[in-house]
């Protein structure tokens, strides 16, 4: 495995929600969303994944996503775009797509609904890995998919596979950090997927966190990862400790509904989702602005 991976994928990524207005997707607020990303100097950009509710955009759509991602980030940022299925036809397929559209890399959820064993979680990275060459991150999030990527399974398909070179962890466990850092070896990227756990994740030897709540307050996350990084443990604890109620509040309910609600209130898009999902319950929907209230000075 290529050192150059731990670099560039190392830092802040935010799993970018995607905006709609009036049933489509409003690529000019996605556009003023992927810029304020950028400006304020977020080490990579998501899109496409749970967060953008990919699993209701169409191919037209997923595409005009990553296009804009793609155009501004140019340069500027590591665009790893999401390509999960829970077919892997339909996975190779987004696969190759991204891949045209000149993405940097691949993060590819474990399918979801068909709870497959190891060994066909194993089959479907590696068919996905045979297909593309490109860099790609494994996704484990157990509580959306229903099954957990174990830590050898990662383990043999970093050893058989050069792509593949990280996991995107979010099964809510920091032991996890640990056994895939003895399990897959040092050069292995292993990235945060729960927000409320990206300080303890780096403690155990994380190199990043991909963000749900980065799409509000990048700023507060990336000056806690720069903290960790230099040393400043003291100032990366203040910081866990001064997002901490806010990061709770951004999972209220299902994601991306607060996380939208809260780029809403704060004039960045509107709060729209798709169903299934619904917007806020009143009463959450309350807490949410108390909350926002609360911690104005970090939201802006």
């Amino acid at each position: 495995m290529e050192q150059k991976w731990k670099d560039k994928l190392a830092g802040v990524f935010t799993a970018l929600v995607t905006p709609f207005k009036d049933g489509k997707v409003d690529l000019a607020a996605l556009e003023r969303h992927v810029e304020r990303q950028l400006d304020l100097g977020v080490h990579g950009l998501v899109p496409v994944g749970t967060t953008g509710e990919a699993a209701t955009l169409n191919a037209s759509e997923t595409a005009d996503v990553i296009r804009v991602t793609v155009e501004r980030a140019r340069g500027r940022a590591f665009v790893l775009a999401g390509a999960g299925a829970n077919d892997t036809a339909v996975a190779i397929q987004k696969a190759r797509q991204a891949a045209e559209q000149g993405v940097d890399g691949l993060l590819v959820v474990t399918p979801y609904y068909n709870k497959p064993t190891q060994a066909g979680l194993f089959d479907h990275f590696a068919a996905i890995a045979g297909e593309v060459k490109l860099p790609i991150m494994l996704y484990s999030v157990p509580g959306r998919t229903g099954v957990e990527l174990a830590a050898d399974t990662a383990a043999r398909l970093a050893r058989d596979y050069k792509n593949i070179v990280g996991i995107k962890e979010a099964g809510g466990k920091a032991e996890r950090v640990t056994e895939l850092r003895l399990a897959c070896g040092d050069d292995f990227v292993i990235h945060c997927g729960d927000d409320g756990l990206a300080l303890p994740f780096y403690a155990l030897g994380a190199d990043g966190l991909t963000s749900v709540a980065s799409n509000l307050i990048p700023h507060e996350l990336l000056e806690m990862y720069g903290a960790w990084r230099q040393g400043d443990y003291s100032r990366a604890l203040e910081l866990h400790n001064n997002v901490f109620d806010l990061v709770k509040h951004l999972f209220i309910e299902s994601n991306p509904v607060p996380v939208k609600a809260a780029l809403a209130s704060a004039g960045h898009m509107q709060p729209d989702v798709r169903r299934p999902l619904a917007k806020l319950r009143h009463e959450s929907e309350l807490a949410l602005t108390r909350c926002l209230k609360l911690h104005a000075e970090i939201v802006g």
